[in-house]
């Protein structure tokens, strides 16, 4: 039996059984959100937006990889749908930040690292240019970009807004706008490296990450597949602590924000 064919045997089934669990998990998911209304609101609405993430997941990941199988041969193809997956991702942490037409800024911290990144990886050859290895690399750098802007940015929104006494107070000790802005958001706003240093320091102690399992069931040593998920893990640190810089930078500086109370965005 080839290397292949015994990695295929180890993935999950696609059958009537997988549906099966899929629409379990989905509705125990939905059922815990409900009955402890997980909501700010303490309401039950978390639940819908569940079972609206899993279809919309189902949907998309179809969809995608039909998409993928068809372009990965067409370099002009490969570069609209990686500047698909960025548009995606700045829409939605603006989204997630703010109401108003501001949210466009919430792309210049996905971009201002996943860019560079990416080219310097094209340039010293590390990263081949390949739609099979451009789309996937570049996915999990703009996601991991996503999540720290999207975690950094309401972490400050947040302190500032709870906090708008301190700002008014620096400004009465002589500090600047940006710069008192700066002084109460920043410290909430690292909180949005934890989960990438704590998924880093626990590797292989307490999960075994998606590029590592992934490789492995494709028939690649356990020395390679350790060294990829380590590349994955250390340029994922880099994107994510560039995307928080300048994620807090952008809220100082008053680019990304909220509404006062009362006013229309």
């Amino acid at each position: 039996m080839s290397g292949r064919t015994v990695a295929t045997s180890a993935l999950l089934p696609v059958d009537g059984a997988l549906a099966v669990a899929l629409v379990a998990l989905l509705l125990a998911a939905m059922a815990v959100a409900a009955v402890f209304r997980l909501a700010p609101d303490a309401s039950r609405r978390r639940a819908g937006d569940i079972a609206l993430a899993g279809v919309r997941a189902t949907v998309q990941l179809a969809a995608v990889s039909l998409v993928i199988g068809r372009i990965v041969g067409h370099g002009a193809a490969v570069l609209g749908f990686v500047l698909l997956m960025f548009c995606v991702a700045a829409r939605t942490a603006g989204r997630r930040l703010t109401p108003g037409r501001d949210w466009i800024w919430a792309a210049v911290p996905i971009a201002a690292p996943v860019v560079p990144v990416v080219g310097a990886l094209l340039a010293t050859g590390l990263l081949p240019p390949t739609g099979i290895t451009l789309i996937p690399v570049t996915g999990i750098l703009i996601g991991g970009a996503l999540t720290a802007t999207v975690l950094a940015g309401r972490r400050a929104l947040d302190e500032l807004s709870a906090r708008h006494g301190e700002v008014e107070a620096c400004l009465s000790l002589g500090l600047l706008p940006h710069e008192a802005r700066l002084e109460i958001a920043r410290p909430a706003a690292s909180d949005a490296l934890l989960p990438g240093l704590d998924q880093t320091r626990t590797v292989g102690l307490v999960t075994l990450p998606g590029a590592f399992v992934g490789m492995l069931l494709g028939g690649a040593s356990p020395v390679l597949a350790g060294a990829v998920q380590l590349f994955v893990l250390v340029a994922l640190m880099a994107v994510q602590s560039i995307a928080v810089a300048t994620t807090v930078e952008l809220v100082a500086r008053g680019r990304l924000r909220r509404p006062a109370p009362g006013r229309q965005p």
